[in-house]
């Protein structure tokens, strides 16, 4: 299927009020499934900036959202979150981890939701160059290029490509980035995400089991380098423009402020 290479808001303006209520239940359902087997694994405290985002609205019951961010000793920034006017058709859903720098394992990303067709991204994002730390290419990211290429040649998926370079950068080159055009809700594509996503997180779960310690003297820039990234991909998303039109520009900053953890209260891990 030929890629999608239109915007977020491109794509929900041309379809129109497209009730995806179920698809949303669903996908929702499946990150509370994926945040149970990461809370059984870590040690995560709420951090106080977001209590306050547990629920949120505009004026009636749509638009609405929850954003948790976590934090812990293994654990720089977790965001279990989502946002949305299901009845309407937009929704988006996260659940991303990034490590804290003692830890040598790639941060989880996983992210979807529909607009109104179903959208999904998961990936394993990067602490090195790539081009020169071969290594960990091979070791994270080679074992994953045959299901990659298979995904890609499913006539079912339309590849998402984002319009925005910085997005595109920040994806590795065996992301899972997908849409479904002109379907809202498909069961069977809704099990293939879900049998994605569990079985990427229980393998970030076991490197991180199996991780060895990052050497002292790396900590300190890679904290930084971590952060850096984080804010960047945050807020140069293009798809925040959605928050705009829901709920306000100082509203939309301060999730945005969230999701990288701006606003944080409780210390990152040494």
């Amino acid at each position: 299927m030929r890629e999608t290479l239109k915007g977020v808001q491109d794509i929900f303006d041309e379809r129109g009020p497209t009730d995806a209520t179920a698809t949303f239940n669903r996908l929702w359902s499946i990150t509370e499934e994926l945040m149970a087997k990461i809370e059984a694994r870590f040690e995560l405290t709420r951090d106080p900036s977001t209590e306050d985002l547990e629920s949120y609205r505009g004026e009636a019951e749509y638009p609405a959202g929850r954003l948790a961010g976590y934090t812990g000793p293994e654990v720089d920034w977790l965001v279990h979150s989502w946002i949305g006017n299901p009845p309407l058709g937009f929704t988006n859903m996260h659940v991303t981890a990034w490590l804290g720098p003692h830890i040598d394992v790639p941060h989880l990303g996983i992210a979807w939701g529909t607009l109104p067709d179903l959208w999904f991204y998961i990936d394993f994002n990067p602490r090195s160059d790539l081009m020169l730390d071969t290594d960990a290419l091979d070791k994270y990211w080679g074992s994953l290029n045959e299901e990659f290429l298979e995904l890609r040649a499913d006539e079912g998926l339309a590849p998402f490509t984002s319009r925005a370079l910085y997005v595109r950068q920040a994806l590795s080159e065996v992301a899972i980035c997908f849409t479904t055009p002109g379907i809202v809700y498909d069961e069977g594509r809704l099990n293939q995400v879900s049998e994605l996503a569990h079985r990427r997180l229980d393998q970030w779960l076991a490197w991180v089991d199996e991780a060895q310690p990052v050497p002292l003297g790396r900590r300190e820039q890679l904290a930084a380098d971590d952060l850096a990234r984080r804010r960047n991909i945050a807020e140069r998303d293009p798809a925040n423009i959605m928050g705009v039109r829901f709920f306000g520009e100082e509203m939309t900053d301060r999730l945005v402020r969230a999701l990288w953890g701006g606003d944080r209260v409780l210390p990152r891990p040494a």
